[in-house]
């Protein structure tokens, strides 16, 4: 994992800092496992805009991504690791014995060449996925199960990794990413390692057109709004816009929206930090 620091020969390249995709072994996608993805432009079915700030972007191919992992006791091999342009984690091309390919998502530290597997009784080692009941302790672990079986749903973001911290009775201690600290049905999948792609952090757009090229059209301030539009616009000059709220009047930083009557309260043994 590194990044480059372009050499400021436009203003563009300026402050731009970019990937150096060091990990990445081959630019050619596995074509049986792409599906072709549709944009929005943020419009309903009526062609209405419900999503501000939505549209544009690269035509993209999704890539089908298995985050179940629940082709169990096959030993597959990493074919190749590879550039996703849908999230910012990279991924891995793995082909099992009998010769099916899949995706599934990189960690830090796995090689071409080298084999995974997933379900019980498999050893600990980085890209395989195992349940939390079999993990050992303070273990780092990624892509990890909500429900047995859903598939993975947490730390799955570039660099994100949580640790298992205890057992006892059918749950697991975990630490995530946030810095909450909860609950999670022992019987639940995790993947050992951290998520790959870890200097995602660092890098540096450099120009408002790389934005746009993402899909993402110009964010109006809502302090320059009308009243009729934010309940933070209006006022002569530059008024500062009272308190910070959302569109719909819900104050921001620190304001907890979380439900008190939210069923898995009761998982949740630490809350995240503000």
């Amino acid at each position: 994992m590194s990044v480059r620091k372009l050499k400021p020969v436009t203003p563009g390249q300026r402050f731009r800092v970019v990937n150096g995709f060091d990990a990445i072994t081959t630019d050619k996608p596995e074509k049986s496992l792409l599906a072709p993805l549709k944009k929005s432009g943020g419009r309903n079915s009526q062609g209405k805009m419900t999503m501000r700030y939505i549209g544009g972007g690269h035509k993209r191919k999704y890539r089908l991504v298995d985050f179940k992992r629940a082709k169990t006791g096959v030993e597959a091999t990493v074919e190749s690791i590879q550039y996703d342009p849908n999230r910012t984690a990279f991924i891995a091309l793995i082909t099992y014995k009998d010769g099916e390919k899949s995706y599934i998502i990189a960690q830090n530290g796995l090689q071409v060449g080298q084999t995974v597997n997933s379900g019980s009784g498999v050893a600990p080692e980085i890209g395989n996925a195992m349940p939390l009941s079999e993990v050992p302790l303070g273990t780092i672990i990624s892509c990890i199960e909500l429900r047995p079986g859903q598939g993975a749903v947490m730390a799955r973001s570039a660099g994100a990794f949580a640790q298992l911290m205890a057992r006892e009775g059918k749950y697991a201690t975990i630490k995530l990413p946030s810095g909450e600290t909860r609950l999670v049905l022992a019987g639940c999948l995790a993947t050992i390692g951290a998520v790959s792609n870890s200097d995602h952090q660092l890098v540096v757009s450099g120009k408002a057109g790389r934005k746009r090229w993402l899909g993402r059209r110009p964010r109006t301030r809502p302090v320059v709004m009308n009243p009729v539009d934010h309940p933070m616009g209006g006022g002569e000059g530059r008024a500062s816009g009272g308190h910070p709220r959302s569109r719909n009047g819900i104050p921001a930083k620190g304001f907890r929206t979380r439900s008190k009557s939210k069923a898995s309260n009761k998982y949740i043994i630490e809350r995240r930090k503000k």
